[in-house]
């Protein structure tokens, strides 16, 4: 499986930018593909996540109603378009996806067994 992400950079606050993670070599069933994020210093943490075969949706708290996760069943791709951008969103944005991740640990790093290389998206004030 790999998995390739692209589409970060520099915008400024309240820009928006659309993330793509392409996914080769399987699908997912009752996986998802999601993306985390991890800030300078910070932890990586979960940011949104969409269920491969029901494509339901779960956002964090922090990005709701801003970034909308989405899936493009033919080209095998995750997008993750994020609108109205603040500072605190500069991260390196990864792609993860899993085949089977019960609903408990979608929001958790363990729940997915792969991962793509990061793309950095920096959000300048």
């Amino acid at each position: 499986v790999q998995l390739q992400a692209s589409g970060g950079g520099l915008v400024q606050a309240g820009g928006s930018l659309r993330l793509s993670c392409v996914a080769s070599g399987r699908t997912f069933g009752n996986g998802a593909v999601g993306w985390f994020r991890q800030g300078p210093g910070k932890e990586r943490e979960f940011v949104a996540t969409i269920r491969w075969n029901s494509m339901i949706t779960y956002y964090a708290d922090s990005v709701k109603g801003r970034f909308t996760i989405s899936r493009d069943n033919a080209k095998n791709t995750v997008f993750l378009q994020m609108n109205s951008l603040k500072p605190e969103d500069t991260a390196v944005y990864y792609c993860a996806a899993g085949s089977r991740i019960i609903t408990s640990n979608l929001r958790q790093k363990a729940g997915y067994g792969y991962w793509g290389q990061g793309t950095q998206v920096t959000v300048s004030s």
